[in-house]
């Protein structure tokens, strides 16, 4: 197996506690179900050849419109 690159990662705590309820629904870590997700977006990208959501590529906000920066 390969070794994987550690990447830090900030979340709201809305998109967190959104992304550990869904993890839990299908038996993963926290870390396992953003794995899976990022892989499964990858794979759909090359499938597809490029960006094919157009305005929807932009991920929504889910922090109440913060902006994300310090």
């Amino acid at each position: 197996m390969s070794a994987k690159k550690q990447v830090p990662l900030r979340l709201s705590e809305k998109l967190y506690n959104d992304l550990a309820a869904w993890a839990e629904d299908e038996f993963r870590s926290v870390n396992g179900q953003i794995e899976y997700l990022l892989t499964e977006c990858v794979k759909q990208r090359r499938k597809n050849g490029g960006c094919t959501g157009g305005k929807n590529d932009a991920p929504e906000s889910t922090d109440g419109g913060a902006s994300g920066e310090n």
